[in-house]
């Protein structure tokens, strides 16, 4: 059996800085973790590639083209899906290996992952050839201490999830970057409320919160009431907080199945501790 990461999530939502943080507590750690580059258009990371889509197609190549004339969110897709064209390149340079651990360190176009095929026809090609595989989707934290930011950020995890159909890891990232009352504020949408939401939404005096207040509510029951969707706040700066999620998303894919299962809980994590 092989083992995967799909890292995915909005562009600056930290999905790159996740993979070599990701490598850096897995080599002190005495472990082996790759990553698979799968942005065409990266141009700097922190960390080694096993391998590169853009050894076998840039963006530029795609935008460049006086024939094909992509923008760079066509140029995107056209770059996965000549990948998908070229899947024996891939599986060649993947190699063969049981126990590998991989990260696949995806594009920040969020359409890749809410409604178009091409990643999930790549996650589908993954499995074939014995990959147990957890998607990780990515926003920034920062993003999400507004109601109705957080609302939005919920929907689009759950988009996310029901177009790839995986086990699924929602991440906060930033945390490191929050302010007291910020992390304060984020720490109550943890686990979606939709009262606290509406609360926050009415107090915002917003015309528009006041007209869709009921459409609001009856988006956040339904994620409540059949627990579609949970965040883990990720800290990079603090080693106990990357080993709860890396031990997370190893129990998913079972992961060292034959060790002993240690189980973290993050409810009880001192809220210090991420500073």
């Amino acid at each position: 059996m092989r083992y995967a990461q799909l890292v995915v999530g909005p562009a600056g939502s930290g999905k790159s800085t996740y993979c070599s943080t990701i490598v850096k507590h897995a080599t002190d750690t005495k472990r082996i973790v790759e990553v698979v580059n799968l942005d065409p258009a990266a141009e700097h990371f922190d960390y080694e590639p096993l391998v590169d889509i853009r050894e076998l197609i840039h963006l530029e190549d795609a935008m460049e083209d006086e024939e094909l004339k992509f923008g760079p969110n066509g140029g995107l897709v056209f770059c996965l899906e000549t990948l998908l064209e070229n899947l024996d390149w891939l599986e060649e340079q993947l190699g063969d290996v049981d126990e590998d651990y991989l990260l696949f360190d995806c594009p920040g176009q969020i359409e890749l992952y809410t409604h178009l095929t091409v990643m999930r026809k790549l996650v589908d090609t993954l499995q074939r050839w014995n990959f147990r595989i957890c998607v990780v989707f990515m926003i920034d934290s920062q993003f999400m201490v507004d109601g109705a930011k957080f609302l939005s950020g919920t929907m689009a995890a759950l988009s996310v999830m029901v177009n790839l159909e995986l086990p699924h890891v929602n991440i906060l990232t930033k945390m490191d970057l929050l302010s007291k009352s910020a992390r304060k504020q984020l720490d109550s949408y943890l686990d979606p409320d939709p009262h606290i939401l509406l609360a926050d939404m009415r107090n915002a005096k917003s015309k528009w919160h006041e007209k869709y207040a009921k459409l609001t509510e009856s988006i956040g029951e339904v994620i409540e009431n059949f627990s579609l969707v949970r965040f883990y706040p990720l800290n990079i700066k603090n080693e106990e907080s990357i080993d709860n999620i890396l031990l997370t998303i190893d129990n998913i894919i079972q992961y060292g199945e034959d060790a002993d299962v240690k189980i973290r809980d993050f409810d009880e994590q001192d809220p210090d501790e991420v500073d």
